[in-house]
Order: C-alpha cells, then sequence, then structure tokens
C-alpha cells in the first residue's frame, strides 16, 4: 500500500465515525439505540441483514475453500444462507418483528422470560453471549490478517485498530449507526468487488485464458464440482438447516434487523431482500477467489492469503485501497451489529437480574450501560481475537463452522422454535433440556468422540449432531411433557397475529416487567 491507498483507508474510517456522531443524534433511548425505535425502512433493513452477515472471514477462511476446492465455496455457504433467508422471511422475520411490536422488547432474547421463564432465558443469554465473543474474536482475527497481507502491521496491532475504530461508531450511534455505516459499505463493496471481478477478467485474458476456459485448466481441476472434499451432501444439508435458524435470528444481530422495521411486512420484505443479495451477489466476490490458483501461489497451507496476495498483484493503488477498505466493511458491519445485539441481550436480559439497581434504570442510566457494555464486549473479542490459531481455537475458519455453526444451534432452537404455534407445548424443561443436550452433544463429537475414532468425527456430523439433538428433544419433550400455560398461550398468540386479532389476544400480566426505556411504536 502506498499513500493513496492509505489516503482511501483513513477516509473510510474518518466517515464511518461521522456517520456514528450523525447517528448519534437519532438515539434518544434504549429503544431506538436497540431497534432504531422501529423507523427503520425495510430496503436499509434488507441491506443491513445482508452486510451484517459478512466479514474478513470469507476474504481468508473461505477465499481458501475457493482456492483448495472450487465452488463448492459457494454451494454450501451462500446459497444455503440464501435459501435459509428466503424460508425464514415467512416463517421467522413477521414474527420476530411483533416482538418488538406487540410485546415491546427491545432484546430478541426478552420475551423468553415469559414464553418459559427466567431461567431459560438467563440460560441463553449467557451461553449467546459467549459464543459470540468468540464468533467475533474470529473476525477481529481475519481482518487482522489480510491487514498483515498489506501493511505488514501485526496481527494484534490490526485487531486493535479495527476494534476501535468500530468501537466508536457503533457505541454512540446504536442500530442506527450500524445500519447506514453497512449501507455505505454495501457502496463500497460492490465498487470493490467488481473492480476485482473485473481486473481477474482481464489478467485472465492476458494469459489468453477465456472466461469460460478456464475451468479446463490443469490448476482448476475438480473446481467445478459443487460438493467435494469434506463439503459434501450431508455437510450442505446441514449447514442449510444451520443457517436457516442463524441467519433469521439464531445469531440474534439478524434478529434486530426485523425488530427494526416498521411492521411484520416490511420485516417480510427485509428478509426476501437480503435473500436475493446472497443469492447473487457472493458468485461475483467468490469468481476471482476460483480463479486465484490460475493467478498465484498461496503461501499459507489452507490458502487463505490467497486472495490478499491475487489483491496485491493485480490491482493498482487507490483501487487496492478501496478493495482493503472493503474487507475492513465487511468486518465492521458484521462485529457493530454483533456487539449492538449482545449490548442488547445484557442490558436487557441479564443486569436487571445480576442488580437490582438496573432494573430501576431510566433512560440515560439505561442508554449508558448499553454503550458501556458495547464497548466491554469489543474489547472481550478483541482479547480473545489474540488466541485464534492456538491450539485452543485452531485457524479462523475452524472456529467459523465448527465452534459457531456447532453451538448455535443450542441457543437457537428454544428461540426460534419458541415463536412458533405448533410447537407451543414445548415449555422450559424442553427448552432447557435441549439446550443442555445441545452443548454436550458438541463437545462429545468434537472431543471424547472424536479422538477416539481414526480420521475424527466428519465436520458435516460435528456442526449438526448438536442442533440435530435439540430439535428432536425440544419437540419430543414437548409432546411428552406439556407445559402450556394461558400466560404462554398468550406470548405466542401475540407474535402469531396482527391487527384487530392482536388486539383481542390478553398481555400476560407480566409481560411489560422488568422493561427499560420507552415501548415501541409500532
Amino acid at each position: 500500500m502506498n499513500s493513496l491507498d492509505w489516503a482511501v483507508l483513513i477516509g473510510y474510517f474518518g466517515v464511518m465515525v461521522a456517520i456514528g456522531v450523525w447517528s448519534h443524534k437519532r438515539v434518544d433511548d434504549v429503544s431506538d439505540f436497540f431497534t432504531a425505535g422501529g423507523k427503520m425502512p425495510w430496503w436499509l433493513s434488507g441491506i443491513s441483514h445482508h452486510m451484517s452477515g459478512y466479514s474478513a472471514v470469507m476474504f481468508t477462511g473461505y477465499a481458501g475453500i475457493a482456492y483448495t476446492y472450487g465452488v463448492t465455496s459457494f454451494v454450501t455457504w451462500s446459497f444455503p444462507i440464501a435459501l435459509g433467508i428466503a424460508i425464514g422471511s415467512k416463517l421467522f422475520a413477521p414474527r420476530i418483528n411483533r416482538l418488538r411490536s406487540r410485546l415491546h422488547v427491545a432484546s430478541p432474547l426478552e420475551y423468553l422470560k415469559n414464553r418459559y421463564n427466567l431461567p431459560t432465558q438467563q440460560a441463553l443469554a449467557w451461553s449467546g453471549m459467549m459464543l459470540k465473543i468468540v464468533d467475533v474474536a474470529a473476525k477481529w482475527a481475519a481482518i487482522a490478517t489480510l491487514l498483515s497481507v498489506f501493511t505488514g502491521v501485526t496481527l494484534n496491532q490490526g485487531i486493535l485498530i479495527t476494534g476501535a475504530i468500530t468501537a466508536v461508531y457503533c457505541t454512540i450511534g446504536g442500530l442506527w449507526a450500524d445500519a447506514l455505516t453497512e449501507l455505505g459499505q454495501f457502496v463500497i463493496q460492490l465498487l470493490a468487488g467488481v473492480s476485482m471481478f473485473v481486473a481477474v477478467v482481464l489478467k485472465l485474458n492476458d494469459k489468453h485464458i477465456g472466461f469460460f476456459d478456464a475451468w479446463n485448466q490443469q490448476a482448476l481441476h475438480g473446481h467445478g464440482k459443487p460438493l467435494v472434499g469434506p463439503y459434501g451432501t450431508v455437510f450442505l444439508l446441514a449447514f442449510l438447516f444451520i443457517k436457516l435458524f442463524e441467519y433469521n435470528g439464531g445469531m440474534l444481530n439478524q434478529a434486530q434487523r426485523y425488530m427494526a422495521t416498521g411492521s411484520a411486512h416490511a420485516a417480510e420484505r427485509s428478509a426476501r431482500l437480503s435473500a436475493a443479495l446472497w443469492l447473487v451477489w457472493p458468485a461475483v466476490l467468490f469468481f476471482p477467489m476460483w480463479m486465484s490458483p490460475l493467478l498465484v501461489h498461496a503461501q499459507k497451507p489452507d490458502g487463505s492469503d490467497s486472495y490478499g496476495l491475487m489483491t496485491e498483484q493485480l490491482l493498482p493503488h487507490g483501487l487496492l485501497g478501496l478493495v482493503v477498505v472493503g474487507f475492513f466493511s465487511h468486518t465492521m458491519a458484521m462485529c457493530s451489529s454483533d456487539a449492538n445485539a449482545i449490548a442488547a441481550v445484557f442490558t436487557r436480559d441479564v443486569a436487571p437480574v445480576l442488580s437490582a439497581r438496573a432494573r430501576d434504570w431510566n433512560q440515560r442510566s439505561g442508554l449508558i450501560a448499553a454503550r458501556v457494555t458495547t464497548v466491554v464486549f469489543l474489547g472481550l473479542s478483541m482479547a480473545v481475537a489474540t488466541q485464534v490459531n492456538s491450539p485452543t481455537f485452531k485457524d479462523i475458519i475452524t472456529v467459523v463452522i465448527k465452534w459457531v455453526a456447532g453451538l448455535m444451534g443450542p441457543i437457537a432452537i428454544p428461540m426460534m422454535l419458541g415463536l412458533l404455534r405448533p410447537l407451543r407445548r414445548s415449555g422450559p424443561t424442553a427448552a432447557l433440556t435441549s439446550w443442555a443436550a445441545g452443548l454436550l452433544a458438541f463437545w462429545l463429537v468434537n472431543y471424547p468422540v472424536d479422538e477416539n475414532i481414526s480420521g475424527g468425527v466428519p465436520l458435516q456430523y460435528q456442526v449438526s449432531i448438536p442442533l440435530a439433538v435439540s430439535l428432536v428433544l425440544y419437540i419430543v419433550i414437548g409432546c411428552v411433557k406439556p407445559e402450556a400455560t394461558p400466560e404462554r398461550l398468550a406470548v405466542i398468540e401475540k407474535v402469531n397475529t396482527d391487527g384487530d386479532a392482536a388486539a383481542a389476544v390478553p398481555v400476560p400480566a407480566n409481560a411489560g416487567d422488568d422493561v427499560i426505556g420507552t415501548p415501541a411504536v409500532d
């Protein structure tokens, strides 16, 4: 990178901070900070939902998969996400929006106290926060890895730089700042992605390799197969099921995008837009990665540095800076949205249980607590990021695929399925048992069982068995030991009905307890 590239990068950071300062004026209370007061346009919510699912992991871990295996990186990652969000646009998005508009909550987990009970809510809240720290840590490590390729800064320095800038704008501006910066980041990503696509096509032409002839090159032998290596049919089906829950709210930050829209119908449109973007845009981003074996030789065994090396070789200064900004935009979009979601969970669900003073927070105190929690979460995730590539966490893609995908299911099953009428009989026993058994299953298949099987447990089973165990137990226990009460049924009806029908449903006597700030407006 030269001075022009650095100017582009510093200018980007300046714009992000400016957006945070401007968004600060739109944040008057906790509802504004966590759900934009339910005033976010559906199209902005959809773009924000789409962008908050990316990170620099795509340009490191998934670039390595594309370098090694080819198009399976798209078939087993972005395609399942697109399909899962499309299904969730009907199944989950409208119901999650009604959590805010009908139950007046600001955290995706806040309703669990009334849907199940307080212990269930706390179990899911604490485990969700711990998982998110590890998840975001992998994202910091990914962007720091790329930054080291371009600038030579150390991993820890890269983590500190990106984390500090993100902390400034997302802490002062809340979800509005996240969404608006994600809109700008989407535009940057569009320019950077198209620039890289064109640069690769031109370079292939220089080598007298046509757009379609490239797949016949020896270096890309087998790269056109949709399912290859450890990424087979079972993995695809497992990942589809996982992403159905993860990207529709199971990882919390996407749920906030649905909650931020003005109505259930707007949330549905938001999800459909995000699904369409996930189906089309990643293919443009992945094409250069699929072609990378023809253009560069990766230095790292997993190929995670291939995209960075190719970018350095192909793009002129200025455009190189723009692509580096694109890397930052992906990571900062996801990490800032995660920080906001976890701050919501802590201040709305955890702190009132730990402290009597927290139950009496006014709007100003609640907002201060939200901002402090955001900074603390970012700091913890940055500290854990320094341990990525250690014997405990291993490499970046292992953290993202095995840890996050494997542990997300047991947390998401009670949260997401608790919204659905057909599963109204599943109560706290089903929720807590399925959660605990899913976590136990993750530990067993990844450690004791894995160590006693020659070659280890295949990846697709490592990530799918915990979710499958949780799902089966949640449904079966609900049938064997139904725990539907009038209060729990009222919560379910509230999130499944609109208009006059919703108004006719009684609200549980304690549905509004311990709610901080002003109720959201429809």
